[in-house]
């Protein structure tokens, strides 16, 4: 058995969450002394919350992307096409735990984010096994 193929996918699930942290600790960085403003202003409420799991999938995004840019890594997804899987988890996994208090949606979106980011690479694995052998 082969664990290599195994093991990129370890290293991109493992990047990826490495850089979603990352952006999102420079969320952080912006969010928190912008609410400790005092400005009661719901729009900007709104692009603060809503931004948390569009800047988390770039780092998502980023973790993927990243190594893909290795040579020999067989990187063929675009930028975007990653991106729009890391936001759609992130999103979903932000609204499944908003609920319980707004700054409890990064448990959400790193469990939904990460679970999403080895399932993409699974199939990609198992895609990439179907086109070698045909």
């Amino acid at each position: 058995m082969n664990l290599r193929p195994l093991s990129r996918v370890l290293i991109r699930v493992i990047l990826s969450v490495i850089f979603a942290g990352i952006f999102y600790t420079c969320w952080l960085v912006v969010a928190i002394p912008v609410t400790k403003l005092g400005i009661d202003s719901l729009i900007l409420k709104a692009i603060l919350w809503l931004s948390a799991p569009v800047v988390t999938a770039l780092g998502f995004t980023t973790g993927v992307f990243i190594f893909e840019l290795f040579p020999g890594t067989g990187g063929r997804d675009k930028f975007l096409n990653i991106f729009k899987w890391s936001l759609i988890s992130c999103a979903i996994g932000a609204g499944c735990v908003v609920w319980f208090g707004p700054m409890l949606i990064v448990f959400g979106m790193f469990l939904v984010g990460t679970a999403s980011v080895a399932l993409r690479e699974i199939i990609r694995l198992q895609t990439d096994k179907r086109s070698v052998s045909s």
